[in-house]
């Protein structure tokens, strides 16, 4: 027997079928193209952004992240369940282009039929599991939303309504099937080709043919409506994810990483600076919203949200979306909420972890940026001490600039310009003027010492790099600054940066790009690894257990994981990580310029922190960031944990494991 079947079996194919199945899909297509339409004007609200660069590029993302899932399937059950519906949905989906293409072009026209013999048999076996799959994944999913029901997973009408639409289509899928195999293959060994379409046609054996007929008849009318209406929803509801989901890894923000728009302060037509407005947010901003399929995931991640403060990146994008839909006019600092505003540590948590490439950080500062540059307001009086102290001297610490480089007195560095170096050492404000991040400065340049490395400063001359001040909104500040700072960089002749600040580093390495400065800049973790590899650095291994904090600037905006590991292993360590770490680690609470805010909602995110490391229970408590030793420190008085937990900076570590005592080079010019 040949192995094929007829497509419409029992339906027919005259014009009476035909006409009006394929009006009502033409009309179900032509409603969802007009319901986009429709969207996309009200995208078209938003300011200007070019995210049509580099096709290829973005082709690549976009066909990766919608035929692989990679970025579903990074939360592991609930994300494979749904990559696995979704391969199972697409499979189906394919199958019935293949039907209508063989029904309706090459049968119809050129008598020529492709679904037979052996292509046949696999494809009703693929199609048969892949069906069966997408069931399985959708109730498993229905599951979890309706009986293990996950914190913060909001469950709407909308939400069941999908789910049952989606069943009762699969279903009827099958038992049109069913019906059909229970007359045309029961006891055949085609039958053995469709598995699940088996069972279903063994339930139906009992039934007389007509019925059977009548049944198979009236399903698969019902089911031909269902689709219809599916296609109509999905612009409608959370479904028109189908389309914005993947169309958002096209349209994904290439680089660098968290990388913000500059201002056109000189820009004498501008009326305003930042966003009070949805119309004032780019057009991306506004399309993120309907990408959004409010997995919460970014919400989860979220260290503002997970101690109690009022900010859910989820909530924030589905808000501006709803405005930008319903209420123009509403004013965003009022709709979204100061308190939600100024929550944010700008840790990219909430980015990294979305599986819709949602950019939630930008819209936040955006409108921080109206608020400041506007509104001249602050989520405190300590922040806006904190920037007039860095208007008059440079550093928000309120310290005199003329001290900035007295901690480097006795250590062997250069100032810059004096004398040839090898590295311009880019200090920051609190190695520069904190006691406690004044070791770690110490530290790296006696590191460098050891290896041989001359190591200039700018001492006086250097500036905030205005990370801090950037990301609390305060554009005109940070312009000030940076411009400032390179200037100096650029007198002092330097060939290479470093850094011993991820923020400094992310400032240096990607936003005074844009004013020009097109030197190397190196965190010192990366800098330190190249020198161990070279030779240059010698380090004695001790046996010790500890933990490693990953700071989000210098992981997750930056990538930098393994550098700190290779200098922590060759120092003899055994690293316990914490539960959540590399891209999945947990914010100090510094960042998005906290560092200069009380932090007076829900908990300390710092001692949030300091709790997982203290579950490790190892007695030392690494990082690499100034900003997260200062906060760590606090944390652990904060809970108590003094006897237990001590904070460390990794130069500090490294310094106690020196194998040289003393420079390899002798031309050092003292400060």
């Amino acid at each position: 027997m040949e192995y094929t079947r007829e497509i419409y079996w029992n339906i027919g194919q005259s014009l009476g079928v035909l006409l009006p199945m394929y009006l009502l899909a033409a009309a179900a297509v032509v409603f969802l193209c007009y319901q986009f339409a429709q969207r996309v004007k009200t995208y078209r609200q938003g300011q200007p952004l070019n995210r049509f660069d580099r096709w290829p590029t973005r082709l690549g993302h976009m066909i990766r992240g919608i035929l692989l899932q990679t970025k579903v399937m990074r939360e592991r059950l609930p994300g494979t369940a749904h990559a696995l519906f979704f391969w199972g949905f697409l499979l189906l989906f394919i199958g019935t282009l293949l039907i209508f293409i063989q029904a309706d072009f090459t049968d119809l026209f050129f008598d020529y039929r492709f679904l037979t013999g052996s292509f046949y048999l696999f494809f009703s076996l693929i199609l048969d599991l892949a069906g069966l799959i997408a069931i399985v994944m959708l109730l498993g999913l229905l599951f979890r939303r309706a009986l293990i029901r996950p914190a913060g997973l909001e469950s709407k009408t909308e939400d069941w309504l999908i789910h049952a639409l989606l069943l009762v289509v699969l279903i009827t899928g099958f038992v049109i099937e069913g019906a059909r195999m229970a007359v045309t293959e029961m006891g055949t060994s085609l039958a053995l080709w469709s598995p699940v379409g088996l069972v279903f046609a063994k339930g139906l054996t009992g039934l007389e043919e007509s019925t059977l007929r009548a049944l198979h008849s009236y399903i698969w009318w019902l089911h031909l409506l269902l689709a219809i209406v599916f296609i109509a929803l999905i612009p409608l509801t959370k479904l028109r994810h189908l389309f914005t989901t993947g169309v958002n890894y096209f349209l994904v923000d290439l680089g660098p990483k968290g990388l913000l728009p500059l201002i056109d302060l000189e820009n004498e037509d501008a009326e305003s600076f930042g966003a009070a407005q949805v119309q004032q947010l780019t057009w991306k901003d506004i399309y993120d919203a309907d990408a959004c399929t409010s997995c919460k995931r970014c919400q989860d991640r979220c260290p503002a949200w997970a101690t109690d403060k009022p900010l859910s990146p989820m909530k924030l994008v589905q808000q501006i979306g709803a405005m930008a839909f319903h209420d123009q006019q509403a004013n965003l600092p009022e709709t979204l909420e100061r308190d939600v505003l100024w929550a944010c540590t700008t840790c990219l948590a909430c980015q990294e972890s979305c599986p819709a490439s949602i950019e939630h950080v930008r819209k936040i500062v955006e409108v921080r940026r109206n608020l400041v540059l506007m509104e001249g307001e602050f989520p405190g009086h300590e922040v806006m001490t904190a920037m007039e102290h860095t208007e008059v001297n440079g550093n928000p610490l309120g310290l005199t600039f003329a001290d900035r480089g007295n901690w480097a007195q006795d250590l062997p560095v250069i100032m810059a310009g004096d004398a040839p170096a090898d590295i311009l050492y880019f200090v920051g404000c609190y190695a520069a003027f904190d006691q406690r991040n004044q070791a770690v400065a110490k530290a790296f340049v006696t590191l460098c010492a050891a290896a041989g490395i001359r190591v200039a400063i700018l001492g006086k001359q250097e500036k905030c790099c205005g990370e801090p001040m950037r990301k609390m909104g305060n554009e005109y500040l940070y312009q000030t600054l940076a411009q400032e700072n390179i200037e100096q960089i650029k007198a002092s002749g330097a060939a290479q940066i470093v850094t011993s600040c991820p923020h400094c580093y992310n400032t240096l390495n990607k936003d005074y790009r844009t004013f020009g400065l097109d030197l190397p800049v190196t965190h010192y973790t990366d800098y330190l690894a190249q020198l161990l590899e070279q030779g240059q650095l010698s380090l004695r291994a001790e046996s010790f257990a500890c933990t490693y904090h990953d700071s989000c600037y210098l992981g997750r905006h930056n990538g930098i994981y393994q550098s700190p590991r290779t200098l922590l292993h060759a120092a003899g360590a055994r690293i316990i990580e914490m539960a959540k770490h590399e891209a999945e680690s947990f914010c100090c609470g510094a960042g998005g310029g906290r560092i200069l805010a009380e932090e007076n909602l829900g908990t300390r995110i710092s001692e949030k922190r300091v709790a997982m490391a203290a579950d490790t229970r190892t007695p030392t408590l690494i990082s690499s960031c100034p900003f997260c030793l200062s906060m760590f420190e606090d944390g652990i008085k904060g809970v108590g944990l003094e006897q237990q937990l001590q904070a460390q900076d990794l130069a500090e570590l490294l310094l106690t494991r020196l194998t040289q005592a003393t420079p390899q080079t002798a031309d050092f010019v003292p400060k």
